[in-house]
């Protein structure tokens, strides 16, 4: 090649070789990291939409307690006044 292309002809065309690499090596990077990215961005969707979905849980479950709760403590109102009035109409 040296001989046909002479001396500043190789190293130029070696340098080009090597510049072409270079940029495929970033283009090669900076595709990975937008895959990456993406992959990322989907997972924490996923993990936001989880996180939602159990907050949502919690809260019907709270509910759900102080209701019973509720209940409980009308019923024992309830024999506790039955017990008096039993107590005191004597």
């Amino acid at each position: 090649m040296r001989e046909k292309i002479g001396e500043d002809g190789a190293d130029d065309l070696i340098a080009l070789i090597n510049k072409a690499n270079d940029w495929q090596k970033e283009d090669i990077l900076v595709f990975g990291e937008e895959k990456f990215e993406r992959q990322l961005a989907d997972e924490l969707s996923k993990v936001n939409d989880k996180i939602a979905e159990t907050r949502k849980e919690i809260s019907l479950s709270k509910a759900n307690m102080i209701k019973w709760m509720f209940i409980f403590w009308v019923g024992q109102i309830g024999a506790i006044v039955a017990i008096l009035f039993v107590f005191f109409s004597k």
